[in-house]
């Protein structure tokens, strides 16, 4: 009964499948097939004056023209597509023509994976193909790419809802070659930061990703169990304090690429499941890391691009250094023309009211700060700008800025009106450390539930002392966003989070045939669309009747057809 939810497509290649076992081809063979040519090599490499180069190359049928003893097809590989021809005489050069009379031209379909040894020439209308000796069998695709069809210049059946697309990555990438691109620069960009700390002798690291006490962060943590020690533990939302840790054990730099995990909201730049990279050197501040940070993202954009200037939707965004820099209290005042300085928590609650940004009692100074600012501010900055200069209740982690104890060393980076890069001057004063943390424990109690930990073993590392160090941690999909001008986080990433795909509702087998229905029509009923016995009433039974006998033989199932009046009492049963 399995058919029953098969596309006539899916049906089809099963035939062939079993058709292929019959004649003796396995169609999904363990050995290895050896590959010594990819598609985009064989083209560049080509000369027309040189000897015939013998290939061996794998990939999937993604086109095929048959002409009777001669076909062409169109082969994509990992790095692009290239043209087979196939003989039949080449390909079965005895008496048996069974391979290409039948395996190739019936059994194999669009999608399924084949190996071709041949040589590379060049046909008559001048396109670089490979001439197939021989063709392999290596794997049976069961079901049917999406095929986008073009009429009168128009595309039609493209593979382009994002529901889909996130969902189903894998059939994303195989048909939108412009997605794979986006991946293959992500990994570009990766590797252009990690040589840009690495050429400066700092060192990369693991760290826990299973913690005790979720710190480094303001944020919600999604909560584990772990049996064998029957205690809670948190999906780290950061790295830092593990890292500064390593700073206090001696190493002069330190970095890593770190999966983190925010209970919290998604939207076009938000995903529960995130990378960041996060850095620490020491004895350096906040000035130099944003001259550290501005000559790393310019790198990284050469590197990637070739250029500075990224188009982001219609806005051209240049990451050249030196970038703008400015006081948090100024980037506020600028827009809004109020000056908060000195402002206590009252008063920042008048200023929400005035402001209308949303607020509530539980907000210390620091979150009403970052409200105003995320609301009113942040979006403006949209090409590369320092923000500096928080409050000192925003940052729990930062060192006290050296000219105003009410402020810290911090900055944040903003791009195309979000937040990039977040760094401080590290606090390294483990009595201060020790009261901020404090600070954070009674915002917990008020019902910020987004207030740090008190993490003492972080405490006793810092009472052994940690040189001053700055640190800065970057958001790696949102830069892949820029440097690839997408506008939503699931754009960069190959899986992002979806809600449970949508399920049909059925009733069980045995609600049907308390009815009188046969348990092998319960299926044949389902696939006509009634999936629960209440559809079943006040149906008109002759409709019925020819649907169900109709999918009976147009699947073949064999079964023996109903009476009318046998359908005619199952539909007065549900209507009962």
């Amino acid at each position: 009964m399995q058919n029953l939810e098969l596309s006539e497509q899916e049906i089809f290649r099963r035939q062939s499948l079993n058709e292929m076992r019959e004649y003796g081809i396995d169609p999904y063979p363990a050995a290895a097939y050896e590959v010594n040519a990819y598609s985009t090599d064989i083209k560049s490499d080509f000369n027309d004056d040189a000897e015939k180069r013998q290939v061996s190359i794998a990939g999937r049928i993604m086109t095929r023209r048959i002409m009777g003893k001669a076909s062409f097809l169109e082969l994509m590989d990992s790095k692009g597509r290239i043209q087979i021809y196939i003989t039949r005489d080449d390909i079965c050069p005895n008496e048996d023509k069974e391979l290409y009379n039948n395996v190739f031209k019936k059994m194999l379909d669009i999608g399924d994976f084949i190996g071709i040894t041949g040589f590379v020439f060049r046909t008559q209308t001048g396109e670089i193909s490979v001439h197939a000796q021989s063709l392999t069998v290596l794997s049976k695709s069961l079901r049917p790419l999406p095929v986008v069809k073009m009429k009168d210049g128009v595309e039609y059946d493209k593979f382009t809802d994002p529901e889909l697309r996130f969902r189903q990555r894998y059939v994303d990438l195989l048909v939108n070659n412009e997605v794979k691109e986006i991946f293959i620069k992500r990994t570009k960009i990766f590797d252009a930061m990690r040589s840009f700390f690495n050429e400066r002798g700092y060192l990369e690291v693991e760290t826990p990703v299973l913690q005790n006490i979720p710190g480094g962060a303001a944020a919600r943590p999604f909560i584990t169990h772990h049996n064998a020690l029957d205690m809670s533990l948190y999906l780290r939302i950061a790295n830092e304090l593990y890292l500064k840790r390593l700073i206090v054990g001696g190493f002069e730099g330190v970095y890593e690429f770190s999966r983190n995990f925010r209970n919290e909201g998604m939207d076009r730049t938000h995903n529960p499941e995130f990378t960041a990279m996060e850095i620490y050197v020491s004895y350096k501040d906040y000035i130099w890391m944003m001259e550290f940070t501005e000559q790393m993202l310019e790198h990284i954009a050469m590197t990637v691009l070739g250029t500075t200037k990224v188009k982001v939707g219609n806005k051209e965004i240049d990451f050249k250094a030196p970038y703008r820099r400015i006081t948090m209290i100024d980037a506020i005042k600028e827009n809004t023309g109020i000056d908060i300085t000195g402002m206590d928590e009252s008063q920042l609650h008048d200023v929400c009211d005035k402001l209308g940004v949303e607020h509530d009692e539980t907000m210390g100074k620091g979150k009403l700060i970052d409200e105003i600012f995320g609301e009113k501010a942040e979006g403006t900055f949209i090409q590369p700008t320092f923000v500096m200069d928080y409050p000192i209740e925003m940052s729990p982690l930062c060192k006290k800025h050296r000219e105003n104890p009410e402020l810290t060393e911090r900055f944040e980076l903003m791009v195309n009106g979000k937040e990039l890069a977040n760094a401080y001057s590290e606090l390294n004063d483990p009595i201060d450390q020790r009261g901020r943390f404090e600070d954070q424990l009674r915002l917990s109690e008020k019902g910020d539930d987004e207030a740090m930990f008190i993490d003492q073993d972080f405490l006793r590392a810092l009472e052994y002392g940690m040189p001053p160090t700055s640190g800065m941690g970057i958001g790696m999909d949102r830069l892949t966003m820029l440097l690839t001008g997408q506008t939503t986080i699931q754009e960069v990433l190959l899986f992002p989070m979806m809600r449970p795909e949508k399920t049909v509702k059925k009733d069980s087998i045995d609600k049907y045939t308390e009815l009188g229905v046969p348990e092998e029509w319960v299926e044949v009923l389902q696939k006509a669309g009634y999936n629960e016995v209440s559809e079943l009433k006040g149906i008109n039974p002759n409709k019925l009747h020819q649907e169900i006998c109709g999918l009976n033989k147009k699947h073949a199932l064999g079964f023996a057809n109903p009476t009318p009046d046998e359908v005619k009492l199952w539909i007065e049963n549900a209507t009962r």
